[in-house]
């Protein structure tokens, strides 16, 4: 794995810590740490802390039918859910999301494709294949963007980008990104929000590709 330059930020890490995080946002810091350490250390010591708080808080007496309630959900049946190992690019996380699968990519002009993975009130997470000298067209954000490299890497007006690499954009921020010479780019984004693209033709498109 290269260096990885761009991380999660501390008020980011601090909400997936806590469970706070939307599923978009979230599946993203997820995969961001199964390939960042100095992140993933991060994580520990919101754990860490979080469980030092409750350990000093006071108990709380509880009713009998709570107790029961949770005494039968602990001898329902059990059903564990698989867990996805990286495969390829695509690190356990991102293949939780695909459940196995190999991504469904669908064309959205100029060689660039996608595979949104989920998409709701929360906003929408996707993966997005960017050859090789294509740029994303020019855009803002009505809300937040994180970007995670996988495969590849991109450049914009803030920088470069390269894989397990974190791009976090805001409404304060226009750009337009373009995939570096190599392998194509593979990213992982996600959004809470639609994006503002300045071109008209983008505009259009926006509603069928759910940008």
């Amino acid at each position: 794995m290269a260096d990885i330059n761009h991380h999660i930020p501390e008020s980011l890490l601090q909400a997936y810590a806590t469970g706070s995080l939307v599923h978009p946002f979230a599946l993203v810091v997820a995969a961001h740490i199964s390939l960042c350490t100095e992140c993933r250390a991060g994580l520990e010591a919101h754990n860490a802390a979080g469980g030092a708080i409750l350990e000093s808080l006071p108990d709380e007496p509880v009713s009998d039918d709570l107790k029961v309630r949770i005494l039968d959900q602990l001898d329902a049946p059990f059903k564990q859910k698989p867990v996805y190992e990286r495969s390829g690019v695509y690190p356990g996380p991102v293949m939780e999301a695909l459940k196995g699968a190999a991504p469904r990519w669908r064309r959205v002009g100029m060689g660039v494709r996608q595979s949104i993975l989920s998409a709701g009130q929360d906003g929408s997470v996707r993966l997005l294949f960017i050859p090789p000298g294509q740029a994303v067209p020019d855009h803002s954000h009505n809300g937040l963007e994180l970007t995670l490299v996988l495969q590849g890497s991109f450049s914009d007006e803030t920088g470069r980008y390269g894989v397990g690499d974190l791009e976090v954009a805001n409404q304060d921020l226009e750009h337009t990104p373009i995939a570096d010479a190599g392998a194509p780019c593979i990213c992982l984004a996600a959004t809470d929000a639609p994006l503002r693209f300045k071109g008209l033709v983008p505009r259009i498109l926006q509603p069928v590709f759910r940008i």
